[in-house]
């Protein structure tokens, strides 16, 4: 679909639906659903938290592509955790796979750990996570606009002004967070990925000294798993871009932290065993099968 700037909304994605198509507006926002998290869209307003923004991606500036603001957009297809099964090294057949939210390290938290585990055991595992675009501004009228011009609200009383994306803050930000919880993870010798939008770490490849990054190297235990948002007719999905990895000595060529990030492995799992239960269990998007082989007998979602 040619895209023409003057026709496009800033606003690229509202409540999972590309704002270039048709869509039953009224219902999706009165809904307030995440379609990625399967719950109610947690970006609220601050004057009234009863009313979910919902906005996953914008254009900003002049640039025609859509950025993702809203973490919640990588959960399309639950790809970006089939992407990092590769990085566990003990993982064994017949063991269960679980996604664990918010587990507390050194120096905060990670927003997901892919689990592999036996007889309801953590036994490795994989930190993930997710950075997506700080704004600059308000996309509040901009998204008023765009459901005005579908009858679904009044037009907005506000000015419509330009919000922006702040790039370095974004990069700058999330490079100190990692460098200090890259310490945790290779301590018990067990890898951290980063998900983000290629124009992310485009900007980052630039702007900071990135050259000695390895095109995803397994050894390494901090990796960056790019990802592109591709228009597709009136969708926008996403698709993996890339990877690149780098150790905390890496890290440290751009920004560095005193304290220290170190923890004992058995200090981890134990914190990943309280939280994994029959909630948590995950099944990994299931591959094609080689020739000859028997067809699986795995429900499909």
């Amino acid at each position: 679909m040619p895209a023409d700037s003057a026709n496009l909304s800033r606003v690229a994605e509202l409540f999972g639906a590309d704002t270039r198509g048709e869509a039953q507006w009224a219902a999706l926002v009165a809904a307030q659903r995440c379609p990625y998290e399967a719950k109610r869209c947690y970006k609220v307003r601050k004057s009234d938290p009863s009313i979910s923004i919902g906005t996953c991606t914008v254009r900003a500036g002049k640039s025609l592509t859509p950025l993702v603001i809203c973490p919640s957009r990588f959960m399309e297809g639950t790809r970006v955790f089939n992407d990092v099964l590769p990085l566990m090294t003990a993982h064994e057949p017949g063991n269960d796979y679980h996604i664990v939210s918010e587990v507390s390290v050194p120096g905060g938290s990670v927003d997901y750990f892919v689990v592999s585990a036996r007889a309801g055991k953590a036994v490795d595992f994989v930190g993930v996570e997710f950075q997506a675009l700080d704004t600059t501004g308000t996309v509040w009228p901009h998204r008023q606009k765009f459901l005005a011009s579908k009858g679904v609200v009044a037009e907005p009383a506000e000015d419509i002004r330009g919000f922006g994306v702040n790039w370095k803050m974004t990069a700058k930000t999330i490079l100190v967070q990692l460098h200090h919880k890259i310490a945790t993870f290779e301590s018990v010798n067990r890898k951290l990925v980063l998900v983000l939008q290629d124009e992310l770490m485009d900007y980052m490849t630039r702007e900071f000294s990135f050259g000695h990054l390895a095109e995803g190297a397994p050894a390494d235990s901090l990796h960056f798993h790019a990802y592109s948002l591709v228009e597709r007719g009136a969708a926008i999905e996403l698709a993996f871009a890339g990877r690149r990895s780098t150790d905390e000595a890496g890290i440290e060529r751009a920004l560095s932290l005193g304290q220290s990030g170190k923890v004992e492995l058995t200090e981890l799992l134990t914190k990943l065993n309280s939280k994994i239960n029959e909630c948590t269990r995950w099944q990994p998007i299931q591959a094609t099968p080689p020739p000859g082989a028997e067809p699986s007998t795995m429900p499909t979602e």
